[in-house]
């Protein structure tokens, strides 16, 4: 019996007992693959010595004090890495504890940002269909996925949401990659008429949209043209890193493939590694100015903001993921990833795209090829395949509702970074194998 109020009630899961690398062994001695990093959290992978070393010289320091009374050297520290490393014109950061946290804080960040500059009536959010952005309420809203959204929508704010750049459903069958982006481009331009250029605050979006898409990266230049059309009505652009950024697609910010710098950008999962629960909203010096030279502060704040132990621990993930061997590992190892996906189902019948950046990649099932249906959903195969995986020691990442919360299914793979070669095999393997008894059941 457990007094635990777990995810999904019922389910006996194993009890994880320790991990290394790229491995977790639970009570009874079995050793998992993990192939998806837990939710895409697993950066630098398990009992790191160097992050281990890092957490108990701070811990043996100073494990807490509140930033409302003081900074510290591990949080100053971790804010100028990351400074450093991001695009140019993200110059500030705001610590937290988690992805929706960051993502609470980015929607709160852009709406003080007008109130401080005298244009308190902007107050729209647009996202895209189909996108995740975190589970609580503002985060929920702003995301698009409607099955998540289903039974909380009376509580929600009010939010808009045009079409994501998902290619393989969406893109016209003549229509090229640049005239897609152009389409979609347009798109967010006439909701932001629609709703008001002056009233519209925020455009958020994933630079590679993971958990209810599966690693769907944009379209040509997609982003260039969000970034413009923001820059033309005075809207703010944030980008939700938390899934794909911190090296998980090749470069430590997902956004500098797409050549663009939002105005604020959030990170979380890879930032910690799984070590200490982190976040972060990074902003641009003009928002930072805007608080600054008018009240003074950012009205928000939580308890655990900077945590000394989770900073420090952050600090040496980030410092092993900027490591050039590192992301030289996850390019090399996500191109391996790729082709051996396309090697082992690319003639699979039921397998309709594999896709992705990185060491962050996607396979979408399907019940045709051709016509790309789904499977019915009542059959629950993003579950089956979780299920035959874990049997085969292998932690994957499969979800349901991928075309419109509801129907269609995939599997997201996002090993740790440091991986070899024989072990991406082996992922290939084991999921080539979870695949086929799944849809066997």
């Amino acid at each position: 019996m457990t007094r635990i109020l777990h995810r999904s009630i019922g389910v006996a899961l194993p009890h994880a007992a320790s991990a290394q690398g790229v491995y977790i062994t639970d009570t009874m001695g079995r050793r998992y693959l993990d192939g998806s990093g837990g939710a895409a959290v697993t950066s630098v992978g398990h009992a790191h010595p160097e992050v281990l070393a890092a957490m108990r010289s701070q811990i043996d320091n100073l494990c807490y004090a509140h930033t409302s009374f003081f900074t510290t050297d591990a949080a100053e520290e971790l804010a100028e890495k990351l400074v450093d490393l991001a695009p140019e014109g993200l110059d500030y950061v705001y610590l937290v504890s988690g992805g929706s946290e960051a993502v609470e804080a980015a929607l709160k960040m852009a709406r003080q940002y007008f109130v401080e500059i005298n244009q308190p009536q902007r107050r729209h959010i647009i996202a895209r269909r189909q996108s995740y952005h975190g589970n609580t309420i503002g985060a929920l809203a702003t995301g698009g996925n409607a099955m998540r959204r289903q039974q909380f929508q009376p509580i929600l704010p009010e939010t808009h949401h045009v079409s994501p750049c998902y290619a393989y459903r969406d893109k016209g069958i003549d229509e090229t990659p640049e005239a897609y982006a152009a389409r979609l481009a347009d798109e967010l331009e006439a909701k932001i008429l629609e709703l008001g250029p002056d009233e519209v605050m925020a455009f958020v979006a994933e630079p590679v949209v993971g958990a209810t898409l599966g690693a769907v990266a944009s379209e040509a230049d997609y982003f260039k043209r969000v970034r413009a059309i923001c820059d033309k009505y005075g809207v703010l652009l944030i980008l939700d890193e938390v899934m794909c950024g911190m090296g998980r697609t090749g470069t430590v910010f997902a956004c500098e493939q797409d050549g663009v710098t939002p105005d604020i950008v959030t990170i979380a999962k890879g930032l910690g590694g799984g070590y200490q629960p982190i976040g972060a909203v990074m902003l641009s010096a003009s928002i930072y100015a805007s608080f600054a030279n008018g009240s003074g502060l950012f009205q928000h704040g939580h308890t655990y903001l900077g945590h000394p132990v989770a900073a420090a621990a952050a600090n040496k993930v980030v410092e092993i993921i900027a490591r050039p061997e590192t992301l030289a590992n996850v390019n090399a190892m996500g191109a391996r990833l790729q082709s051996g996906l396309e090697a082992a189902l690319g003639a699979f019948p039921y397998v309709g795209d594999i896709r992705g950046r990185g060491l962050f990649r996607g396979i979408e099932i399907v019940a045709d090829r051709e016509s790309k249906v789904p499977f019915d959903p009542a059959r629950k195969l993003h579950a089956k395949i979780k299920r035959q995986a874990m049997a085969r020691g292998l932690v994957s990442y499969p979800m349901g509702g991928t075309i419109d919360g509801i129907n269609g299914d995939h599997i997201l793979l996002a090993p740790p970074y440091i991986i070899e070669a024989s072990e991406i095999d082996l992922i290939i393997e084991r999921i080539a194998e979870s695949i086929d008894a799944a849809i066997a059941e």
